[in-house]
């Protein structure tokens, strides 16, 4: 009897390694055939030109289900692997299967929806999408790498990551106009920060301890000066501080005025207001670095020649801005008094940096 048995072990063992290489072959296959979709997607464009009958709310709700099916898929494929005996060859091929046409479905509903409509919007469901897949693949890489005994933590991870991406639809904006918004609110945040961390500086008395009882020209018994602001320094933070506020305000008004007119005009118009306000989040994203690198350049030891580059730079950003606002359907007439008023201030602002500064 122990002879038998022994013989059983042994003419089972090769079956369990055909068993495992099938599975494994079949998830790589999985593997390779998202990692090729992701990448296409990534780096290229369907040849298949949207349809002209095409249908925002159709679109979004085949994109949901896709979503729901990618989810649904991942379930089934994570489940499969959880405990032991691992799932056949041919229930692997299926899972695989599943997986793979869920990731294709959603691919190719993606790819309907037409540039015409916003390469913001665009952008947004194609980063969501890109999100999803790489979800699928970290899931299966996962799989790949742990034994069949139990759930592992990173399976469970994956596992939740892509419910997480595929859940992520619901608040995806479903317009050009709710796309670019978002942009701006980004951009308005970062500002936001930059702002209130100088103020933060200021008000924390980063200033000259000696200021109030020695002179300018003596200096050999001063605090090290590289830590914090001298009287000519604060003079010159003032403007550049009111160069970031009208940052913030023209990002501000910009934001409000494309939420009040973003969506009036003719539907027949509907690529070229697609066009200006992709312009408008393009230029939107440009005010934040510039933002960031005047805030830089302000901290002690203040670079004067720096700030006034700087100031230059930040100054010419707000102003396209301002101009090409003023030039699209979101700010008709009522709205060019603010435009006027805003770039009034920059130039303001502008000029007494390059006066303060000029000079050292």
């Amino acid at each position: 009897m122990v002879a038998e048995r022994g013989d059983i072990t042994d003419s089972s063992a090769p079956v369990n390694a055909m068993a495992e290489q099938d599975v494994s072959v079949a998830l790589e296959n999985l593997k390779h055939s998202v990692t090729l979709v992701l990448e296409q997607l990534k780096d290229g464009e369907s040849s298949v030109a949207p349809r002209e009958d095409f249908n925002m709310p159709e679109f979004w709700e085949k994109l949901e289900h896709c979503y729901k099916a990618v989810s649904q898929e991942s379930t089934k494929l994570s489940l499969a692997f959880s405990r032991p005996p691992l799932p056949s060859a041919q229930d692997c091929r299926k899972l695989a299967e599943g997986m793979e046409n869920a990731v294709l479905a959603t691919v190719t509903v993606f790819y309907t929806l037409p540039k015409t409509y916003g390469l913001v919007l665009r952008k947004s469901t194609k980063e969501a999408t890109m999100t999803v897949l790489g979800g699928v693949l970290h899931l299966v890489e996962s799989i790949k790498r742990s034994p069949v005994q139990s759930l592992s933590q990173g399976q469970l991870t994956s596992t939740a990551g892509v419910w997480e991406a595929c859940d992520h639809i619901s608040r995806l904006p479903r317009d050009n106009v709710v796309a670019v918004l978002a942009v701006m609110q980004a951009a308005l945040g970062i500002v936001r920060d930059a702002l209130e961390e100088i103020e933060q500086a200021q008000d924390a008395g980063n200033s000259d301890p000696f200021g109030d009882v020695l002179a300018d020209d003596i200096v050999g018994f001063r605090e090290n000066q590289d830590t914090y602001w001298s009287e000519r320094d604060r003079q010159l933070l003032a403007p550049c501080l009111g160069l970031m506020k009208a940052s913030k305000a023209c990002l501000q008004k910009v934001a409000r005025t494309v939420k009040t007119h973003g969506s009036a005009g003719a539907a027949a118009r509907q690529e070229e207001r697609a066009s200006q306000l992709d312009d408008l989040a393009d230029l939107a994203r440009l005010i934040s670095p510039s933002v960031d690198d005047l805030a830089m350049a302000v901290y002690p030891p203040m670079n004067y020649a720096a700030i006034r580059l700087n100031a230059i730079k930040l100054a010419s950003v707000l102003k396209n801005y301002l101009e090409v606002t003023r030039q699209t359907y979101v700010c008709p007439e009522e709205e060019h008094a603010w435009v006027r008023f805003l770039l009034s201030a920059v130039d303001h602002n502008l000029d007494k940096v390059q006066a303060l500064s000029s000079d050292v």
